[in-house]
């Protein structure tokens, strides 16, 4: 059958978590993107909507409870170094409760509150792409 991402494109799904202009990035453990900084978010399951798969990854990865979400953008990444292909539905929360917490350490190593302007290095794909989006929004508001 094959592992999505790597015999075949993946279908992922991220959330942005933003509160007072920051974003919330994870240092991530495993490939694609070793060591990148990145969102929140992973794999869709089969039946399950890409917003509910955001949400749920979300919550699993950073301890919060989000109460909203809206679409953000789509992003797919080709990572020749990690033979990944992945096609991600980016959402957005600014509506959420708790404290983010290291909920993973399998499978992240670290976490931050980032200003758009000031973001970690390496930045991930994902997480770029997160970016521009994010401040194309904020420019339109």
């Amino acid at each position: 059958m094959g592992l999505p991402g790597v015999d075949f494109p993946g279908f992922g799904c991220g959330l942005a978590i933003v509160r007072d202009g920051k974003l919330l990035l994870y240092k991530r453990v495993n490939a694609p993107e070793a060591g990148h900084w990145n969102i929140v978010g992973g794999k869709v399951d089969h039946m399950e909507r890409s917003e509910a798969a955001a949400r749920r990854e979300a919550e699993e990865e950073s301890g919060l409870v989000v109460h909203a979400t809206d679409f953000l953008c789509l992003s797919e990444q080709v990572i020749e170094a990690d033979r990944q292909h992945w096609i991600s539905m980016i959402y957005v929360s600014r509506s959420f409760s708790g404290e983010p917490q290291l909920t993973e350490p399998d499978k992240f190593s670290e976490f931050g509150w980032f200003d758009l302007d000031a973001l970690p290095q390496p930045l991930s794909r994902f997480a770029a792409d997160t970016a521009v989006a994010l401040c194309k929004a904020e420019q339109r508001a």
